[in-house]
């Protein structure tokens, strides 16, 4: 008999205890506890940005004049590389405001170039008639006025880039102050990049020119379609435009639409080689 009565107490024992288990465990799978599951991969973001498929640099030139067009420039969300002419009054100013804003900077230097229209003269132009101790000045003094460049690229320049020894005691100046070269290619003949890299230097080419007709802004955009699909066929392109307002407007429209396409823009440095 007492047996009996202990053998029924542990009954209820192990009863009560399965009971309690089973409670406890429908509560971790179905309970308040039990947190959903999230699905498999990563959620969808709203706006994600496409794939990176092609890079461009711009090059816009000629400042220096004034900061009005700079500061439009500057206030562009993208990395546009400023080309600065030496000498000018507001060089260093349009210098040091882009050298805040982490934006690239060019010496833009006037070189001689054949086209009679072409020959007005500019502050620290570089010309084949100056013996090679006023050309290595004059390249000192144009560097000078423009502090903080990264490199420099010719402003004209279709008579002086073909002159190999012009171009050697160039690139000995760009050596010795380690900065790199952007040829214009204002003459389809320059030796200036041959001589670039002939001397280490870094250094890159114009592919496309933004705005020869600058008040024109549907030639404008075509021009900016070109550098779009030389980019897009070749993985990069460098496009030098000029601070036309056609062109800043232009190009603050084109740039809108850069992330759908997946092209990123970067300082000119990048694609220097």
């Amino acid at each position: 008999m007492g047996k009996r009565k202990k053998g029924s107490r542990y009954d209820r024992i192990v009863f009560w205890g399965i009971l309690v288990a089973v409670v406890a465990i429908g509560l971790l799978l179905w309970g308040p506890f039990h947190k959903a599951k999230k699905p498999a991969g990563k959620p969808p973001v709203a706006g994600k940005q496409r794939e990176i498929t092609a890079v461009v640099a711009i090059v816009i030139d000629d400042l220096g004049q004034d900061m009005k067009h700079a500061q439009e420039l500057l206030d562009l969300p993208n990395h546009i590389t400023l080309g600065i002419m030496p000498r000018l009054p507001f060089s260093k100013r349009i210098a040091e405001a882009a050298r805040k804003s982490g934006r690239e900077v060019l010496v833009h230097i006037p070189m001689e170039a054949k086209v009679r229209a072409e020959k007005r003269p500019s502050p620290g132009m570089l010309r084949s008639n100056m013996t090679p101790m006023e050309f290595i000045a004059a390249v000192n003094e144009d560097l000078d006025s423009v502090p903080g460049a990264a490199g420099m690229n010719n402003h004209e320049g279709s008579s002086l880039t073909e002159n190999r020894e012009a171009m050697t005691f160039l690139m000995s100046e760009l050596r010795a102050r380690n900065l790199f070269f952007l040829d214009s290619m204002t003459s389809p003949k320059s030796a200036a990049y041959t001589v670039a890299r002939e001397f280490g230097l870094k250094a890159a080419k114009r592919d496309v020119f933004l705005d020869n007709d600058g008040n024109n802004p549907a030639a404008i955009r075509k021009q900016l379609d070109v550098l779009t699909r030389t980019a897009k066929q070749s993985g990069t392109a460098i496009g030098i435009g000029h601070p036309h307002p056609a062109t800043i407007a232009e190009l603050r429209k084109w740039l809108a639409t850069l992330e759908d396409q997946g092209i990123e823009v970067v300082p000119v440095s990048a694609l220097a080689k």
